[in-house]
C-alpha cells in the first residue's frame, strides 16, 4: 500500500510571529464626564462674575457721570430760586387802609379823592403823594385793586368808586378802573363796589380812588381798601 501523506516537498516555513503593539489607555467614561463638568463649571462661574463687575462696573460709571451732570443745573435752580425769593420780596407793593375822616362824614357832602391811614397801610417801593395819590417808583404791570364799601346813598347819584390815574404830579387825570353797587333793596344797608385790574405804569405814574360822595363811604377799618402789586 503506498503511503500517500509523505512527499519529498519540503515543509512550509513557520509563521513568524506577531509585533505587540502598544497598549491603547483607556479613560473611563465616567471619570471624562466628571472632569469635563468641572470645567464647564468653572467657565460658566467666571463668565457670570466677569458680568457681574461689568454690570457693576457700568452702573457706576453710569451714576457718577449723570450726578456730575445734574450737579450743576442743582445749583443753578438754587441760586435762581434764592434770587427770586430776594426779587419777591423787594417788588413794589401797596395795600391801603382808608382813613377816618377828623369831622363828621355825613357833613362832607362833596366828591373827593379817598385818604388813606398810613399807620395801619403797608408800602414797598412805592411813594404816598399828598394824602392820596400812590406814586410808582418802578415801572411795569401792576395788578390793581380797590374795594369800597357804602352804608348811605343818595338817589340822585350812584355809588361809584372810580381810580384815577395822571402820569405825574401836574399830569392830566383819566379814570383807569370804575365800579359800582346799589343799597336798593339791601336789608342790611351796606354794598362793596370791587374792582381789579392789571395796568401797565410808568414811573413817576400816580394813582387814587375817587367817590361821588365822600359822606357815603362807610369808614370801618377792612371795609374799604386800594392797593396793587407788581407782577
Amino acid at each position: 500500500m503506498i503511503n500517500t501523506y509523505q512527499t519529498s516537498l519540503p515543509p512550509p516555513p513557520p509563521v513568524p510571529p506577531r509585533l505587540s503593539r502598544p497598549g491603547a489607555v483607556l479613560i473611563p467614561a465616567p471619570a471624562l464626564s466628571r472632569s469635563y463638568s468641572k470645567s464647564l463649571i468653572r467657565f460658566l462661574v467666571g463668565l457670570v462674575l466677569l458680568h457681574l463687575l461689568l454690570s457693576l462696573g457700568g452702573f457706576i460709571y453710569l451714576y457718577h457721570t449723570s450726578r456730575m451732570e445734574k450737579l450743576p443745573t442743582a445749583v443753578g435752580k438754587e441760586k435762581k430760586s434764592a434770587f427770586l425769593s430776594q426779587d419777591n420780596s423787594q417788588k413794589a407793593m401797596a395795600r391801603m387802609i382808608v382813613k377816618q375822616p377828623s369831622h363828621n362824614p355825613t357833613d362832607n357832602t362833596a366828591p373827593g379823592y379817598l385818604e388813606w391811614n398810613m399807620g395801619h397801610s403797608v408800602l414797598r417801593n412805592i411813594n404816598y403823594y399828598y394824602s392820596s395819590w400812590l406814586t410808582v417808583l418802578q415801572p411795569g404791570d401792576y395788578y390793581v385793586y380797590a374795594r369800597v364799601t357804602f352804608s348811605r346813598w343818595n338817589p340822585k347819584l350812584p355809588l361809584a368808586c372810580i381810580v384815577k390815574m395822571r402820569s405825574s404830579e401836574m399830569g392830566e387825570e383819566r379814570d383807569v378802573m370804575k365800579a359800582y353797587c346799589s343799597l336798593q333793596g339791601n336789608s342790611s344797608g351796606l354794598c362793596t363796589a370791587t374792582q381789579a385790574e392789571v395796568i401797565t405804569l410808568e414811573a413817576r405814574s400816580q394813582l387814587s380812588v375817587w367817590v361821588q360822595d365822600l359822606s357815603m363811604v362807610n369808614y370801618e377799618e377792612e371795609a374799604t381798601t386800594f392797593g396793587m402789586y407788581k407782577l
